[in-house]
């Protein structure tokens, strides 16, 4: 059994490495150096290059490394039999309730105010208002999206949640679909999106969904830079609607140094690190799931094309 390793932000050494340890009877090729196309059954990828797939014949399924698909499927030659998996992982979804957490709580408890007081040296305390009064809103509640409730929950924030279909998540209020969107966002003192990256919600994160939310709101972005439409946040917090936002993703990365955002005050950048695939803990999943197909059991977490996710 061979896998295909294709990505060029992954370190095939540590996958390597790891598999080898999970699957101990498969063979790494990595590319683009594949030195025979037709062993290969499954294809362990991030953002492949247009056609890579479409020239493994004995191709079983397709396995993304981390929880989005969209580079993925933007591969016009992706073949339309062949199963594509997400990455769900403990690893990988312990990590972006951190990474939530970490900047909702950076929000709350006013870190860039408290940072610009030391840089100007003054000692001035701030009012802060308990967990419990403030409102966070998530857009996506998916596996990330839950996990993320979760601990927000747990620290004592009002959690809502918005998802395309419904569903039960427990202590969130959900809304549903376009028409309880606004009514959500017109709550939420901050916004979290955590969505996939689709036709539907390209562009999600707009000048209409920011006049939508509270003066004064926050917004964390950790799902993929197209869902923010850049020049109307820029408009938001210059005008003083928004007063911040938390940004780990963009439309094109790395993002360019003399992008607005680096150097604007109510701005947080992080270079897509808000939760990166363990190679140790995904490898187990990873075989955990071709063990599933290989017993002639349907594969977890495949994606639905037409939706995309």
């Amino acid at each position: 059994m061979d896998i295909l390793f294709a990505s060029t932000v992954d370190d095939s050494a540590e996958w390597t490495e790891a598999l080898a340890s999970a699957l101990p009877d498969a063979r790494l090729q990595v590319w683009p150096n594949v030195s025979d196309p037709a062993a290969i059954g499954y294809a362990l990828v991030w953002q492949p290059a247009a056609g890579v797939l479409a020239g493994l014949p004995n191709l079983k399924a397709v396995f993304s490394l981390g929880a989005g698909v969209d580079g993925v499927i933007a591969d016009p030659l992706l073949p339309a039999e062949i199963p594509l998996v997400r990455m769900v992982d403990d690893g990988l979804t312990a990590g972006m309730a951190e990474h939530v957490a970490w900047q909702v709580l950076s929000w709350h408890r006013r870190a860039a105010d408290y940072r610009a007081q030391q840089a100007a040296g003054l000692w001035r305390p701030r009012r802060q208002a308990p967990a419990r009064d403030h409102t966070v809103g998530l857009l996506g509640l998916g596996v990330l999206g839950t996990a993320a409730a979760a601990v927000l929950n747990a620290i004592g924030f009002r959690v809502l949640g918005w998802t395309r279909s419904p569903k039960t998540v427990p202590d969130v209020e959900v809304h549903v679909g376009r028409s309880q969107f606004g009514a959500m966002l017109a709550r939420c003192q901050c916004l979290v999106c955590l969505l996939p990256l689709t036709s539907e919600t390209r562009g999600i994160l707009d000048r209409v969904a920011f006049a939508l939310l509270p003066r004064g709101a926050y917004l964390i972005n950790a799902a993929r830079g197209g869902h923010l439409v850049e020049r109307d946040l820029l408009v938001a917090l210059h005008d003083g609607h928004l007063s911040g936002a938390s940004l780990d993703v963009f439309e094109q990365e790395p993002l360019a140094q003399d992008h607005p955002f680096w150097h604007h005050p109510r701005v947080s950048v992080t270079p897509h690190i808000a939760s990166v695939t363990d190679a140790r803990s995904a490898a187990r999943s990873l075989a955990a799931n071709i063990e599933r197909l290989q017993r002639g059991e349907p594969l977890r977490h495949v994606v639905d094309r037409r939706k995309g996710y």
